[in-house]
């Protein structure tokens, strides 16, 4: 009953939104013929239409009926062309201020000249604002469509870092670090084997893959084991969970049926070749030194995401060793725990932020709408030796496409 009651709720937002925005359009479109007058508005409309019988109507069938293709796109489409129209409607309320505000005005200045206000005087919407904000609104929908092309633009970030607690024989060492391919939203083989091929062209000693291989269940991985299995290295890819890992967000029929997904999740990895580190560190050797790599399983400092990890049970041992790598999913991981008590861990690589597939990194400007929850969300951080990376995603999630933040492939470089 409250689920119907929040629909009817969001049914009712929607169309309210919808009538704004279109006093708006009607000013934009008044000066054009009346049948194409008739077509602008019966399109908007129609959209509009079609979005809320959608929306009433996947709840019988089950959105998870319908294939992954039609569901990604579809929601896509749907959630950018409400966005689109909240946005627009932010300068229709702006222009909406400015109206009340002169008709205040007029009317305190005619009550205090002994004048009246007709009841038909009115002051009109501004042309330049209602343009403005359906441009911008069209605009923002319009490039959330071209992100669709860009799922599968995968660019390198290179990376150098100069570390004094590094041993010798691991400088100039090629580390790959990738994150979050989301297995259950990818559809073109072809298109990632492409982005494994320029991975793999890097030549890298080492892999790290910090998290969220599926979306939620195992057997999104069915098909891409033998496209994955090409990401190897000579000394190895060791990777970790992420928050979509554990099946949290499927509805199991029992607790049971969760445990064995992860299980086999666990068991993908291997057939991989992957080496998963489970709250554990591994002692990486080259010319007779060594680093620690350190593991954890998800942790995350915001309480809406799990906390699997253990860096303590995972830290243990690692001491000796000059120099420590922690693979951790979640940024937050890094203020909360790692900085606060592990001062000697001198690189975190996380990934979970997408950089919200959504933003603009060009000289001068980052910007991202992710920025705002997480304060580390893309590219590189330091604080004293402690240095954080954040991988910007293979994947994604929810939106497929992206804008402005790229899919990542990053090449680390010691020296």
């Amino acid at each position: 009953m409250r689920r119907l009651f929040g629909s009817w709720i969001f049914i009712v937002v929607m169309l309210a939104i919808d009538f704004y925005v279109f006093q708006s359009l009607k000013i934009v479109t008044a000066s054009l013929p009346a049948r194409s007058k008739f077509w602008v508005h019966a399109a908007y409309w129609s959209f509009t239409v079609v979005a809320l019988l959608l929306f009433l109507i996947i709840p019988t069938i089950g959105f998870n009926a319908l294939p992954v293709f039609v569901r990604t796109y579809l929601f896509a489409i749907i959630m950018g062309f409400f966005i689109a129209k909240m946005v627009a409607a932010l300068f229709f309320a702006v222009d909406d201020l400015r109206r009340l505000f002169q008709w205040g005005g007029q009317t305190t200045m005619a009550l205090a000249n002994g004048k009246g206000i007709s009841a038909g005087e009115s002051i009109p919407r501004s042309t330049f604002l209602s343009w403005l904000g359906i441009g911008i609104g069209a605009g923002l929908f319009s490039t959330l469509l071209y992100g669709f092309s860009n799922k599968y633009n995968y660019r390198i970030q290179q990376v150098k870092l100069r570390l004094k607690s590094l041993p010798n024989s691991f400088k100039n060492m090629k580390i790959i670090h990738i994150s979050d391919i989301h297995a259950g939203s990818l559809e073109d083989k072809n298109a990632v084997k492409k982005g494994i091929e320029k991975l793999m062209g890097l030549e890298p000693d080492l892999i790290f893959f910090t998290g969220d291989l599926v979306n939620n269940t195992a057997d999104e991985m069915d098909g891409w084991v033998e496209v994955f299995s090409q990401v190897k290295a000579p000394m190895g890819v060791y990777s970790v969970l992420g928050n979509h890992d554990y099946g949290d967000y499927h509805p199991w029929p029992d607790a049971a049926a969760k445990k064995a997904n992860l299980d086999r999740l666990k068991s993908v990895h291997q057939n991989l070749g992957w080496n998963l580190l489970l709250n554990e560190h591994r002692v990486i050797e080259r010319n007779g030194e060594s680093l620690a790599l350190i593991g954890v399983e998800n942790w995350g400092a915001k309480a809406n995401f799990s906390r699997y990890g253990d860096l303590k049970k995972a830290y243990s041992g690692s001491e000796p060793h000059p120099f420590k790598i922690l693979l951790s999913h979640d940024p937050s991981h890094w203020d909360a725990q790692v900085c606060a008590d592990y001062g000697d861990i001198d690189l975190m690589l996380s990934g979970h932020t997408h950089g919200m597939q959504f933003g603009v990194e060009i000289p001068g400007i980052r910007w991202s709408p992710v920025q705002y929850v997480y304060k580390q969300w893309a590219g590189l951080y330091q604080k004293g030796r402690q240095h954080l990376y954040i991988n910007r995603g293979f994947g994604f999630l929810g939106y497929p496409g992206r804008v402005g933040i790229l899919p990542e492939i990053t090449f680390i470089e010691f020296s």
